[in-house]
């Protein structure tokens, strides 16, 4: 089914302490200000998971996600953490395939799909991320890019398997920049993803994902971003390490 879905991806971000700090501000206003049917996904550095889910529990708004898992489920692998790990402290969404994953550790699509499915093998959520860099939208190449980005790794899911997947579409070039894409380029491209899911799963299956804008996102530009018929959401980066401004993200819908 399809949610309305707003994710904080904190990155590599915050104290032990701070993180503790953020996430009960972020908890006790999302309590007592947010209204309707909105998702909240925090996703804190590893080492924090389990700290910051135990202090949102009992709020059913409020969900864990981690910002990357390994493809192997155990064995020799120093540094890596598995799905069943994540799974074990709580975790319910996984970020897979963010463009800083792709560009400092050159995760390729058979390594991402790899990801999507040890994390669908646990009952977690994968967040997809896709999004081009400023060279292919400027000449005009964004659409072929995105596409091949789906294709090479979603495509190959089970349409059940697919049913658990969220996407989140982050232009690159707008990721940190103070750059963003204006709501119509956002929504052009959002739209032809959920075309793409329907050629490559079926149209009920692209109706009822998820898609996820995550391009400098902020509560100026939330709520236009957010009114847009494939806007779904979005995965918010520098604006989700302050508690105000990610709760006025979230009120955006």
């Amino acid at each position: 089914m399809r949610k309305r879905i707003v994710a904080g991806n904190w990155k590599m971000n915050k104290t032990y302490e701070e993180a503790l700090s953020l996430v009960s501000e972020i908890d006790n206003m999302v309590r007592d200000e947010v209204s309707g049917d909105v998702t909240v996904i925090v996703a804190p550095p590893l080492p924090f998971l389990q700290s910051v889910g135990k202090l949102t529990q009992g709020n059913d708004r409020m969900h864990l996600a981690a910002q990357n898992v390994s493809e192997h489920e155990s064995g020799a692998y120093t540094g890596e953490v598995s799905a069943s790990m994540l799974k074990s402290v709580g975790t319910e969404y996984v970020i897979i395939g963010h463009s800083e994953r792709r560009m400092y550790h050159h995760e390729d699509e058979q390594t991402l799909y790899k990801k999507v499915k040890a994390t669908i093998a646990q009952g977690m959520t994968p967040i997809f991320c896709c999004g081009e860099p400023l060279e292919e939208r400027d000449a005009d190449r964004h659409f072929e890019y995105v596409g091949k980005q789906l294709h090479d790794t979603l495509s190959y899911l089970s349409n059940e398997e697919f049913d658990q997947v969220v996407v989140a579409y982050e232009p690159i070039w707008a990721i940190g920049t103070g750059r963003t894409a204006s709501s119509q380029q956002a929504q052009e491209m959002h739209a032809y993803i959920r075309e793409q899911l329907a050629r490559m799963f079926d149209a009920e299956a692209a109706f009822n994902t998820s898609i996820l804008y995550g391009g400098s996102c902020n509560p100026g530009n939330a709520r236009e971003l957010f009114a847009q018929p494939d806007v779904d959401g979005g995965l918010i980066g520098g604006a989700s390490l302050k508690s105000r401004d990610f709760t006025d993200i979230i009120k955006s819908f």
